[in-house]
């Protein structure tokens, strides 16, 4: 089965973008390997105002990659190059990503819609890049209302000359967490 990567950029305040959508707070470390990042996915699952912004900067799509944008204001015929996902299709639409062969699925972008993925059970990691900012307000990483999610730190990393922390962590399973309550009782 693909697993499904939260991956983005937070600040240390937990904000995904700034009061307007802004994203200009970050920074780029020379260190971060982006082609071997992007070599790890084969499909994009994104938010509308994510999208919005991306196609601002001439980023719409990505060759080689699939990209899915969950809207209910776009229009398929508008965006030939991406497919078009109403949000009451997100949970059947990825559930059958995850099951098709290929390489993971990055969630790019969205906190309302690593919300409703995580909800259902479909995220199966959240990886951040920590920015070395506060920004007192803005999007947050994990938008309410929104269920308690148990992380298990699976790998970390401080880019130096940025202060970038990466951070990697699996989302454990409700399921999981039971048996592990149960053998903890024991």
């Amino acid at each position: 089965m693909r697993r499904v990567r939260y991956g983005v950029a937070v600040s240390l305040d937990g904000f995904i973008a700034g009061p307007r959508g802004e994203a200009d707070w970050i920074v780029s470390d020379p260190d971060i390997d982006f082609s071997e990042m992007f070599a790890e996915f084969d499909t994009f699952l994104i938010g509308r105002r994510t999208f919005e912004t991306m196609g601002k900067a001439g980023q719409g799509s990505t060759p080689g990659i699939k990209t899915f944008v969950f809207s209910s204001s776009l229009r398929q015929q508008d965006y030939p190059k991406v497919t078009i996902v109403p949000p009451d299709q997100a949970a059947e639409t990825v559930s059958a990503l995850r099951a098709a062969p290929g390489k993971d699925i990055w969630l790019f972008g969205g906190g309302e819609l690593f919300r409703s993925l995580a909800e259902a059970g479909l995220v199966d990691t959240v990886e951040v890049g920590v920015m070395p900012v506060l920004l007192g307000g803005g999007i947050p990483l994990f938008p309410p209302p929104a269920p308690q999610l148990t992380l298990t730190l699976t790998k970390h990393r401080l880019y130096e000359k940025t202060g970038i922390i990466s951070l990697q962590y699996a989302i454990v399973p409700p399921s999981a967490k039971g048996r592990s309550k149960k053998r903890r009782a024991s």
